[in-house]
């Protein structure tokens, strides 16, 4: 059974930081992409950033290019994504998510998504 439990969320004011982690279990950690979402209130939940499995291939949303960063530590089984110079429109619940997506790829939709972690609350404050 996978799991995936985040943690890491919280309440920030604008430009600040914070670290989101993914401990992942029940799954083959290091073979598939795994990316990052998110969903704001009365918003369809949007992609934020991916991974490849061995960590080469990382890509972004727009939005978020140049203040966020994705990671991964296979070692640990645990995904990591650090948000800096935080604004208030990134509040939103987080979410870890696991796919089947292997190779070069530029962005992970919904529907390519195989599992979800249960998402951290970020609010950021102006």
């Amino acid at each position: 059974q996978v799991q995936l439990v985040e943690s890491g969320g919280g309440l920030v004011q604008a430009g600040g930081s914070l670290t989101l982690s993914c401990a992942a279990s029940g799954v083959t950690f290091n073979a598939y992409h795994m990316g990052w979402f998110r969903q704001a209130p009365e918003k369809e939940r949007e992609f934020v950033a991916g991974i490849g499995g061995s960590g080469g291939n990382t890509y972004y949303a727009d939005s978020v290019k140049g203040r966020f960063t994705i990671s991964r530590d296979n070692a640990k089984s645990t995904l990591y994504l650090k948000m800096n110079n935080l604004k208030p429109e990134d509040t939103a619940v987080y979410y870890c998510a696991t796919t089947g997506i292997v190779g070069w790829v530029s962005s992970i939709s919904a529907r390519e998504v195989r599992n979800w972690g249960q998402g951290t609350q970020v609010t950021v404050s102006s």
